[in-house]
């Protein structure tokens, strides 16, 4: 069974744009829990525009399922943070200063050594390291060089290709995912996964762990409710 991680960055980002604390993130996470989900994920950034720092030691205090937390590790906040909370998992993600959204995966065959001595820093303190890629074989190859437990592979290139034509959008996910397997990495996935392309992706893709879904996630929840489409999610990836 692969892993439903809900990524909560948009209800942060909801409350945020009124200030207070409604919608509540804290309670919206422990609700996606209790309707199915098995993980959940932040994706703080530098300027706080939605996940707030705070918010993840309130997260840590309180869920039950597995906490992921992304993010840039050459932001050395975010190392702090990471460390003091001891996730069950980091994903590694290349963002560039003032990003909307993580857009690109790492160049695992140039920063490899600095990759080496990050994943070495996390597992030393006992959390899972997982590193965004784009579905290069090279670059899959490259990453397991570093240590780390996982990858995840970066979909926005299936999402967008999928309505034209899946089995050439997710051909090269397939080939990625049979090199994880051949070099002992866990997968992951994340990135434009939603309710008409996830079952396609699931079904395809060979030792698929778990998938990080937030902007689709909580925007069908405006018009399904959030029981209702973490339910959905879920029976995709049955």
């Amino acid at each position: 069974m692969t892993k439903l991680s809900v990524n909560i960055n948009k209800i942060a980002t909801l409350r945020n744009s009124r200030g207070g604390n409604v919608p509540n993130v804290l309670e919206t996470a422990l609700a996606c829990e209790r309707f199915g989900a098995e993980g959940i994920t932040v994706h703080p950034r530098p300027d706080e525009r939605h996940i707030r720092y705070q918010d993840v030691y309130d997260l840590k205090s309180k869920i039950s399922t597995e906490f992921n937390i992304e993010g840039n590790c050459r932001e050395q906040k975010f190392v702090d943070l990471v460390l003091a909370n001891t996730p069950a998992q980091v994903t590694l993600v290349p963002d560039e200063q003032g990003q909307i959204t993580s857009n690109h995966g790492w160049d695992t065959i140039n920063n490899r050594d600095y990759l080496s001595q990050m994943v070495k820093l996390f597992k030393n303190h006992g959390i899972r390291v997982s590193i965004f890629v784009d579905p290069v074989e090279d670059m899959v190859e490259a990453a397991a060089e570093t240590g780390t437990d996982r990858i995840e592979l970066y979909t926005e290139a299936y999402a967008t290709d999928f309505p034209k034509n899946k089995e050439q959008a997710i051909e090269s996910y397939v080939k990625a995912a049979i090199k994880a397997q051949e070099v002992g990495l866990g997968l992951n996935a994340g990135h434009d996964l939603d309710l008409n392309n996830l079952q396609y992706f699931k079904q395809n893709i060979p030792g698929l762990l778990e998938v990080s879904i937030g902007h689709a996630l909580i925007a069908d929840a405006l018009y399904l409710g959030l029981e209702e489409t973490i339910k959905r999610y879920l029976a995709c990836l049955k």
